[in-house]
């Protein structure tokens, strides 16, 4: 048994097992061209790997999926509903726990539906894996790239800018139909998140304080989104959900600055231009956590423009400053 024919079974075995499980080696041989031996001989590689578990007797054996599952499937954008491929194509072949399977459901849906409404693209693949401890989902369309919808819309043509009024929220290119709150809930839903589009990658880790931070990106036209879950995750959707609100209900008025995405090398937090990056569109919260996570230094202009002249001029929004090093927390206690 090959690995090349080991690793491409993989692609298909989890729908073929759930509609094929007490005549696989038939439907094996049949759809992939191989002898009885053959097939049986791949079969029990998949068991062996954890991908198939084997009831029944040695003549009439019984398969069923095992802890390891994939689905693989592509769809047109035209007229397509994203809510179907999940109910009739992904959730029937997983065995999540009931927290993680909403999770997952939440994420396919905003994913996919950011595809079909935002990408501008004609198909889209998505892909699930689920394994013994994680769910994995890769979602990728072939539109005109996420960054490049953002410059065509809003004008900004840093990719690290835009990334940094995404990891705000509240940012769409249609807000008569969406509110800009899909990726700034599904990305903190997941213990990795990665972003892809136009040469660029940013990642975002659901532990400490790693926030945003740039990444490799993948040679792919469009926009390719990927996460991991994991199956024992504390996460719940509706702790996420709230986490943002101020009160505590479901309303989006408490966001996250990730400010490291304004540092670069020999760059760092000194103008009252990044301030003014930073604070902009904070008037649409009620609270903004100010996170400076990595960063040493700060500049008196910075420190200024964030808490003397934004803060004055915008009282109904709270800042909150966090994970500041010594100096930094120095000079904006001096400003304040």
């Amino acid at each position: 048994m090959t690995r090349h024919r080991l690793a491409a079974a993989t692609q298909w075995i989890t729908p073929a097992v759930h509609r094929h499980g007490a005549d696989l080696v038939a439907h094996v041989m049949e759809c992939q061209a191989l002898s009885r031996r053959r097939a049986r001989k791949l079969l029990a590689a998949l068991v062996d790997a954890r991908w198939l578990e084997r009831d029944g007797s040695p003549r009439r054996p019984v398969y069923r999926a095992g802890p390891m599952r994939q689905v693989v499937q592509r769809y047109a954008l035209a007229g397509l509903q994203e809510d179907l491929p999940w109910a009739r194509d992904f959730a029937p072949l997983l065995d999540l726990p009931p927290p993680v399977a909403r999770l997952a459901q939440h994420a396919f849906t905003e994913l996919l539906n950011n595809a079909i409404d935002h990408s501008g693209g004609s198909g889209v693949t998505v892909s699930v894996r689920q394994n013994a401890t994680h769910l994995q989902m890769l979602v990728s369309d072939d539109g005109c790239g996420l960054f490049e919808r953002i410059e065509q819309s809003f004008a900004i043509g840093d990719p690290t800018l835009a990334m940094l009024e995404l990891s705000k929220g509240k940012l769409s290119s249609q807000p008569e139909r969406h509110c800009g709150q899909g990726l700034f809930y599904v990305a903190r839903l997941a213990d990795v998140f990665e972003l892809h589009a136009n040469r660029q990658a940013f990642q975002h880790r659901g532990w400490g304080r790693a926030g945003w931070h740039a990444g490799r990106p993948m040679p792919h036209t469009g926009t390719s989104v990927f996460l991991a879950i994991a199956l024992d995750t504390p996460r719940t959707l509706d702790a996420v959900l709230r986490a943002h609100s101020v009160q505590g209900g479901y309303g989006f008025d408490a966001t996250q600055v990730p400010l490291r995405l304004l540092t670069g090398p020999q760059v760092g937090l000194e103008s009252r231009a990044q301030a003014r990056r930073a604070v902009a569109r904070l008037a649409a919260f009620r609270r903004a956590e100010l996170d400076f996570s990595g960063i040493e230094d700060i500049g008196p202009a910075f420190a200024d423009e964030l808490l003397r002249v934004f803060a004055r001029a915008n009282p109904a929004v709270e800042l909150r400053p966090v994970a500041l090093a010594p100096r930094v927390k120095a000079m904006l206690d001096a400003v304040a």
